[in-house]
């Protein structure tokens, strides 16, 4: 006899208590298919059933509970008792005459003296005594499984089930095979740890189970169909194998598992037959209703039925297994699966009501707070007035603007009928079109919006959108003064406004003070820009608010870069970046995509790293356009920096140009493009062209371009324009090392052609002092052959050494471009390793720089490896000393 076969004893002319033949079926163990899929991880856990006297595995119809024991029975070696259970209360008696006869017929030898039940209704207390000694002197135990135990619903044989399984000790292990929990006292085994349990959801197949089993099918599907599949039938074994011997009838089995009708199969037919026909009329009437909904509770069941009391169902279907899944806190949802078909059995028995229930839930849910899901009821019941008045009423058209719901909620609307007219309406489409940049239909949306609004008595969260769509319509326009006027307004309104609702949306005033700031940023309001983006960058955190700290960081970033300080616009710029990457809020609906990395492009410009630049700008690419004049012109203006870094000044001018138009002109953007068309200009030997050019600018006082428009009118011949505009430059917190560097070399070169070589040398030496804080390189190396012959003078080469020239031991021929060429000295340390290395030479610990830098102290401990690593240093001394050398510090 092989391993995987069992013996049935002797035969035994044994009949029922009622006279009957047993019937052989029942003690079978049940074969398994060709297909079957042995899944080892089960197997082990089954194991387990040796350790305790009680095993249940709890599962679904059709969720392989029998297969998985049988096959597991068959592999052990040794006898199984093996009874299933039939439907109807049978009697004690007659329950017990075949537990007997289960374990006679598996060649377990029993005492003559325990003796038969004769009444099939009764048996007596001392026929399980002498059963439970008989076993419990054993040296292997007996193995018992009660297939189908559900179906023995007798609370005095679940007592007396009890009774013999502690009595017979560890003689007998008990494997129950159910769909609901057994009467036996659960939880005194479970507190004694002396039960098995595996349940549906160690049940469910995995990807790669599923993957397995379709393979023994003869179906190969790629990994994302497998996930799919597995997703739709929630890994639910009956259903895995019924689609895959449809599909293996299919043409085309990919398509077929992909697309299938639920609603219309053999998973229907099963699910139909074994589940919900086996409910009451009421009770398959509530299943079919709460199909329409993905979760659903007492009080939502209520409103769908117009039936009470509906806890103790719920409670009872989820105990039975009836692919009613139990999420906690009195919420339920269907099996995904299972849903599905309720559904097109709904559409099919009662037409029209669909929608119905969908308007009902729609309702409750949002009586009830749960916003996203009645507006997911509302769009599915058509009713578009109400799904839109809902997303505004609670503040949150933010959401529809970016974010992690901003495409769920855009995908709801998308199907919105033209028949909705109302206010709210108008302005979901213009969050709509605005998000997607579509800046003339959102703003015809938003006026027709705000015509609704003037014609009906206030309503302050109409309001309150309707000002946050038009600061947005502003910043995407460039009209400063509208977003000005906007945001007065709304705060004005604030304090009509539910503080609940503001508290619960904080993405509401982040969004409206992101696009106030931008709008100031293009006016040149520098300090007033900043005010604004600084208030969300401070404010609330998390995911609703993930994308207007993102943007703020960026802009705030790019006030930085305008002022001069480069190190800082890059630490606030990659704060930026990490904002909107770890919160998943990269979205392409962000007005400002893409601004954290056009701000590090143009710090890789002036410093030198091209290359870095190049990569930088390409990523920008692969994001959606930008749209708002900040982001355009930023852009255009940090592609034309690194052309003329490259020496293509023509191509340069026209990547400078702006794509998209503002209603009102930016002093900064026209300086910068005016600088960009200057330098084509000279380099045509143009340099009246390029005076020209740089007369039209604005300088009312703007100091971001100040010091290069005076290179600028230096280069062109015109000392005494470049002379005056340095006055615009001033010194201290606004001025960083950009802008004072310079005008340091302006000064230094008006003073050199002069003659003047000692005040030239020290306006030299102040621009290396100031610029090796920040590594900028790109003045120095654009500042032409007379600076670069006085930085050939000893008393300069210590500034430069290392940074901006090679460390020079041996003989210099002459200060040749490739003497002023970035030198690779050492590797490029990021932001974080010199803010590392910062803490380093501040003596600071480990700990200290953890808790200083708000990381920890192993993730400065992965820092100092990669900056040792760059150095080419082994501690931390010689990491300050060569931080040193080189200017990072």
């Amino acid at each position: 006899m092989s391993e995987r076969q069992q013996s049935t004893g002797p035969a035994v002319a044994y009949v029922d208590p009622l006279g009957e033949p047993f019937l052989q079926t029942r003690f079978a163990v049940p074969a398994r298919p060709a297909t079957f899929l042995r899944r080892p991880r089960l197997d082990e856990h089954l194991d387990q059933a040796f350790d305790t006297p009680l095993t249940m595995v709890d599962g679904s119809a059709g969720a392989g509970k029998t297969l998985l024991v049988a096959d597991w029975a068959a592999g052990l070696g040794q006898p199984v008792a093996w009874l299933t259970g039939e439907p109807g209360d049978q009697g004690c008696g007659m329950f017990w005459a075949y537990v007997l006869q289960a374990l006679r017929a598996a060649g377990v030898p029993l005492s003559p003296g325990i003796g038969c039940p004769g009444d099939a209704g009764r048996v007596e207390h001392r026929l399980l005594i002498r059963l439970a000694d008989d076993l419990s002197g054993r040296e292997r135990p007996v193995v018992l499984v009660l297939d189908d135990s559900d179906r023995m619903t007798s609370a005095p044989i679940a007592e007396q089930l009890e009774f013999v399984l502690h009595h017979a000790g560890p003689g007998l292990r008990l494997i129950l095979v159910t769909r609901t929990e057994p009467l036996l006292p659960l939880h005194r085994y479970r507190a004694a740890g002396a039960i098995t349990e595996i349940r549906g959801a160690e049940l469910a197949f995995t990807e790669e189970e599923a993957a397995a089993l379709l393979e023994l099918h003869g179906l190969r599907l790629p990994a994302e169909a497998t996930r799919a599949l597995v997703e739709r039938t929630g890994g639910w074994a009956a259903g895995l194998r019924l689609s895959a011997l449809a599909a293996e009838r299919s043409p085309d089995p990919e398509r077929y598992l992909k697309e299938f009708e639920a609603g219309r199969s053999t998973i229907a037919d099963f699910l139909l037959a074994e589940v919900l026909k086996r409910q009451t009329a009421r009770t398959q009437d509530l299943l079919l209703r709460v199909s329409v909904t993905d979760r659903f509770c007492p009080g939502l069941v209520a409103e769908l039925t117009g039936h009470g009391v509906a806890e103790p169902v719920l409670a009872a279907l989820h105990t039975q297994n009836a692919f009613v899944e139990d999420l906690g806190q009195s919420w339920y949802r269907l099996h995904p699966l299972f849903g599905e078909i309720l559904r097109a059995h709904l559409r099919a028995r009662s037409p029209g009501l669909e929608p119905e229930l969908h308007r009902r839930a729609a309702r409750w849910l949002r009586a009830s707070g749960f916003l996203p899901e009645a507006l997911a009821h509302g769009a599915a019941a058509g009713d578009w007035d109400f799904t839109a008045r809902a997303l505004v009423d609670d503040l949150a058209i933010g959401q529809l603007l970016g974010g992690l719901r901003a495409d769920g909620l855009a995908e709801l609307f998308s199907p919105m009928a033209p028949e909705a007219t109302s206010a709210a309406a108008d302005l979901v489409r213009a969050a709509r079109d605005l998000s997607e940049h579509e800046v003339d239909r959102g703003l015809a949306h938003l006026r027709r919006a705000e015509d609704h609004l003037a014609a009906q008595p206030p309503d302050a969260a109409l309001r309150l959108s309707c000002l946050l769509l038009r600061t947005l319509g502003a910043r995407l326009s460039g009209s400063p003064g509208t977003a000005e006027q906007a945001a007065a307004a709304a705060e004005e309104l604030r304090d009509e406004v539910p503080a609940r609702l503001l508290e619960k949306h904080p993405e509401l005033t982040a969004l409206l003070l992101a696009h106030l700031g931008s709008a100031r940023l293009w006016a040149g309001r520098f300090d007033e820009a900043r005010a604004a983006l600084s208030e969300v960058a401070a404010g609330p955190g998390g995911a609703s608010t993930a994308l207007p700290r993102g943007d703020s960081l960026g802009q705030l970033a790019l006030i930085d870069y305008l002022n001069g300080w480069l190190c800082r616009a890059e630490r606030t710029a990659l704060a930026a970046l990490a904002e909107t990457e770890t919160s998943g809020a990269d979205h392409p609906r962000s007005a400002g995509s893409g601004l954290d990395r056009l701000v590090l492009a143009a710090v890789a410009v002036d410093r030198g790293e091209l290359g870095r630049a190049q990569a930088l700008l390409d990523e920008v690419a692969d994001c959606a356009s930008p749209c708002d004049p900040v982001t355009v012109t930023s852009r255009s203006l940090a592609t034309a920096g690194l052309l003329l870094a490259r020496d293509e000044p023509l191509a340069a001018a026209a990547a400078a140009v702006p794509t998209v138009p503002a209603l009102v002109a930016s002093p900064w953007a026209e300086a910068g493009t005016a600088l960009i068309a200057s330098a084509a200009h000279l380099a045509e030997g143009r340099p009246d062209s390029a005076v020209k050019v740089l007369d039209d600018v604005s300088r009312a006082g703007e100091p971001a371009y100040a010091a290069d428009l005076a290179w600028a009118q230096l280069a062109a011949g015109n000392r005494e324009a470049a002379i005056g505009l340095l006055d615009h430059v001033r010194t201290g917190d606004r001025s960083g090392p950009r802008v004072t560097v310079r005008a340091a070399l302006v000064r230094a070169r008006d003073a050199e052609e002069a003659g003047d070589t000692a005040t030239a040398r020290k306006q030299l030496a102040h621009a290396l002092l100031e610029a090796r804080r920040e590594r900028l390189r790109r003045p120095f190396l654009e500042a032409g052959p007379r600076i670069r012959r006085l930085l050939d003078s000893p008393s300069l080469q210590g500034l430069a050494a290392g940074w901006l020239t090679p460390d020079r031991s041996g003989p210099h021929d002459g200060p040749g471009p490739a003497a002023y060429a970035p030198p690779l000295v050492v590797e490029e340390l990021s932001a974080r390793e010199r803010e590392v290395v910062g803490g380093l030479a501040d003596m600071l610990s480990t700990e200290e720089i953890a808790a200083r830098l708000y990381v920890s102290a192993n993730t400065v401990k992965t820092h100092l490896k990669s900056l040792y690593r760059k150095l080419g240093v082994n501690g931390r001394a010689e990491a300050v000393r060569r931080a040193r050398e080189h200017g990072l510090i």
